[in-house]
């Protein structure tokens, strides 16, 4: 194995809905996972919500320590929106929570440790959802406005910032199946609603900061997004080509072609099955002139998360109405997990390094090989401070990483989720990410270093992949 000296690969990631617990402390207004969680609790796999969490809102100075211990130069956290601006307006400001976010800021600097900071990881105000949330136009502006002040509040310190933290997942979720507040099952609309308002504010917000802001602050931007490589079954390249076109042409093609639009073979098959339903116009109609031309380009390299690959072969028989957004319906495949390889605690988890590999060489070839930012790949378990099979996970990871730069690609950075076991959104915490575990009886919620958390220690300090641990 080569080592890389170019790829920064101290860099590690939590998620504050999933770790900073105090949900209604010092002023910090409701979330629609606040509201989810309280009111439909037999949603949650274990019964759980993200009330307390692992504390980081108290506990930050915990979380700081076992970032030196990490020996990490980089750490990415996100901004609840809800705690800083309690009903989702910028007129209506929370002191508290801006003092919380500088405190952190400020002392990950001190301690030498770049704040990586994303904007959006689905903790939206309880307030804007009642107008529909992502799937009303409105939310262009209200994110906007978000953005700006999070720019005039942070920008002088933080250099490298996320929008909307993996906007295919969100919109399924949200509004295509329904399984996440606020349950909208509306699958192939919603969803579709939701990408384009997401694509836009992306691309609204990226314009806005390269006018005002990028002069004093010189940071960079990004949009995250999650990413399957998907295998032929068949072997066949153009299976891949149009089904990527639906994994992640629906998000990459606008920023990063020079379209600025969504891909024309998934335009046209939206089209055609839109019409063909008896509908007037399309369910993902152009994006059009004006609008193409704020999102392209509106990222300063790409924010993959990647975690596993699928199968795929063309769909046959009847195919299922309330099938989700970038499924059989529009896209003709049918997918599959790998039946020969190891599967992790979360069931959509199998060990495929090969894919993002793979991924990154697709990347590459597809988007002129624009510099890529990996900030999630993770493992999840039971629990378990011996956990050697999440070892196995990165060091193969890691190792598909360093094949690929050797073979051409610009990759600049990687970064594991997560730091620490939290709340896993509707798995509760019957998931284990992290790299330390939290003991959630406890007051002070104590984080303790897995084996795992001495691997990627090994990994940092070496600036290599080792062999054996």
């Amino acid at each position: 194995m080569e080592e890389d000296d170019d790829v920064d690969d101290g860099t590690v990631n939590d998620c504050t809905l999933q770790t900073e617990g105090a949900w209604n402390a010092d002023g910090k207004g409701p979330s629609i996972w606040d509201d989810y969680t309280h009111n439909y609790p037999d949603q949650v796999k274990d019964g759980s919500n993200a009330d307390d969490s692992v504390e980081s809102y108290r506990l930050f100075d915990s979380d700081l320590k076992i970032l030196k211990d990490l020996g990490v130069d980089h750490y990415r956290f996100s901004i609840a929106w809800p705690r800083i601006f309690p009903n989702g307006s910028v007129h209506l400001r929370n002191q508290k929570g801006i003092d919380y976010y500088n405190d952190v800021i400020d002392k990950l600097l001190a301690n030498g440790i770049e704040p990586v900071v994303t904007m959006f990881h689905w903790e939206l105000p309880v307030e804007i959802q009642k107008f529909g949330g992502f799937t009303n136009s409105l939310i262009i502006e209200q994110f906007l406005d978000y953005a700006e002040e999070l720019f005039k509040l942070f920008g002088d310190r933080v250099k490298t910032w996320l929008t909307i933290n993996e906007p295919k997942e969100l919109c399924k979720a949200l509004y295509g199946s329904g399984v996440s507040p606020p349950s909208i099952n509306a699958p192939g609309v919603g969803d579709y609603l939701c990408l384009t308002n997401i694509l836009k504010s992306h691309g609204a917000t990226y314009r806005m900061y390269r006018e005002k802001f990028y002069e004093k602050q010189r940071g960079r931007i990004g949009l995250p997004s999650n990413i399957n490589f998907l295998y032929s079954k068949a072997n066949n390249t153009d299976e891949v080509a149009r089904a990527m076109d639906f994994e992640f042409g629906v998000v990459g093609h606008p920023v990063l072609s020079k379209s600025g639009d969504f891909p024309p073979h998934v335009l046209k098959e939206i089209e055609q099955k839109s019409l063909a339903e008896g509908r007037k116009r399309s369910r993902l109609p152009s994006l059009g002139k004006y609008w193409s031309s704020v999102i392209k380009g509106s990222s300063d390299f790409l924010a993959l998360n990647y975690y596993t690959a699928w199968q795929i072969e063309p769909l046959t028989g009847q195919v299922d109405e309330d099938s989700m957004m970038i499924d059989e319906r529009d896209t003709n495949f049918a997918t599959s997990m790998f039946e020969n390889c190891p599967r992790a605690e979360s069931v959509w988890l199998h060990f495929v390094p090969q894919g993002l590999e793979d991924l990154l060489k697709y990347i590459r070839d597809t988007y002129d090989n624009v510099e890529v930012k990996i900030l999630e790949n993770g493992w999840s378990d039971t629990g378990g401070n011996d956990d050697y099979m999440r070892i196995e996970y990165h060091r193969n990871h890691l190792q598909a990483v360093v094949n690929a730069i050797n073979d051409g690609c610009n990759v600049t950075s990687y970064a594991p989720w997560s730091l620490m076991d939290s709340f896993e959104f509707t798995s509760g915490y019957t998931q284990k990410f992290g790299f330390y575990a939290v003991n959630m009886t406890s007051p002070n919620k104590e984080r303790t270093p897995k084996k795992s958390a001495e691997f990627y220690k090994k990994v940092i300090k070496s600036k290599s992949v080792p062999y054996k641990f």
